[in-house]
């Protein structure tokens, strides 16, 4: 398929808003408030009528490394807003405890829980984690696949001898287990492969800020439509009914001032300059990708201005167009006064043009 070939997509209605945070803090103030800013931001998007809430997962870093704790503690602070994992990389997590961990937590928050799962990861961390026998990716499905069925309620194993903590004949299954999460899964798709396979284990999709696979001359914006058309398309031939709603992260900047509009720019000519190691915390480690990606790879575009030129950008967006919930992706150096403020005027200056209402 080349990029020509990539009809824009009916306008469809935002009947979901949502933001994505790194969770992030500097040397100098420490994780703790940090944490507490994070919970405070939930707070105040759920205020707005934001539908969803996502926090990215990253290891050994100024950001958040354990998502589902934090899930938790949000969730004693809110009462209606989803909580997100965008997303989880498979290759570094034990599948049993992982779905132990995330029973557990979706109980405590009255089934909010909506965790995005990976099966690539841009950073290796075998020598920490330890190494596997095959490829990174394959290991990552294989762990995934053991994860689905676990939350499933499937019995893993059946006791076939002494010693194995339970009598003979006994059907081992993850406890606690919560009959509502396994439809609340999606998988973090970075490509139309990654979209394909979604529809195939019967996982919903969140769209990423970075893709790879695209044709010669193709956008991001296009090819973007096109992962969530692969997906719809893959879902409705292998099962037969219409897909769930499909969630894109995208970078929507509108200013309300002469200052945050500057702020903005600014932000959008570094992450066009360093790619995805713009706006990072002070202390946060240098990264190791470089701003000029490989062939086939894109990062989204900046959408920044006044409010209203904002809102026509983003409806002229063929991507963001064929979304059914929109997560706003959140500079990870921002602190809590500017993400507030700008998850506000994305809620009241821009998202009731693209047909969304608070929740």
């Amino acid at each position: 398929m080349t990029a020509t070939a990539v009809e824009l997509p009916e306008q469809r209605v935002t009947t979901r808003l949502g933001f994505n945070t790194r969770v992030s803090w500097t040397d100098d103030a420490g994780p703790g408030p940090g944490l507490r800013d994070g919970i405070a931001l939930y707070r105040a998007a759920e205020a707005l009528g934001y539908q969803s809430g996502w926090a990215y997962q990253r290891h050994f870093d100024h950001y958040l490394s354990s998502p589902l704790p934090f899930f938790a503690a949000v969730g004693q602070h809110t009462e209606r807003i989803a909580l997100g994992s965008a997303v989880i990389p498979m290759r570094y997590q034990d599948p049993i405890l992982l779905a132990e961990a995330a029973g557990t937590t979706d109980l405590l928050v009255g089934g909010r829980l909506e965790l995005a799962l990976a099966t690539g990861s841009l950073a290796g961390w075998d020598p920490i984690f330890g190494g596997v026998s095959t490829d990174a990716r394959t290991e990552a499905r294989r762990r995934l696949e053991r994860f689905l069925a676990a939350v499933d309620g499937e019995t893993l194993h059946v006791v076939d001898g002494p010693g194995q903590g339970a009598p003979v004949g006994t059907p081992i299954r993850v406890t606690p287990h919560s009959p509502g999460l396994r439809g609340r899964l999606r998988h973090g798709a970075a490509s139309a492969g990654s979209a394909s396979e979604a529809a195939r284990l019967g996982l919903g999709l969140i769209v990423g800020t970075v893709l790879r696979g695209l044709e010669p001359g193709e956008s991001f914006p296009q090819y973007q439509a096109r992962v969530i058309e692969t997906y719809r398309t893959t879902w409705r031939a292998e099962r037969g009914t219409e897909p769930p709603p499909v969630a894109v992260a995208a970078s929507i900047l509108p200013g309300t001032t002469a200052a945050l509009r500057e702020t903005y720019a600014a932000y959008d000519l570094q992450r066009r300059t360093e790619g995805m190691a713009a706006s990072r915390p002070r202390g946060a480690l240098e990264p190791v990708i470089s701003a000029d990606l490989p062939d086939g790879m894109s990062i989204s575009p900046v959408h920044h201005g006044d409010p209203d030129s904002v809102a026509a950008a983003v409806l002229a967006d063929p991507g963001l167009a064929a979304a059914d919930e929109i997560v706003l992706f959140l500079p990870p150096a921002f602190g809590l006064d500017a993400n507030v403020r700008l998850i506000t005027d994305l809620a009241r200056e821009v998202a009731p043009a693209l047909g969304w209402a608070p929740g």
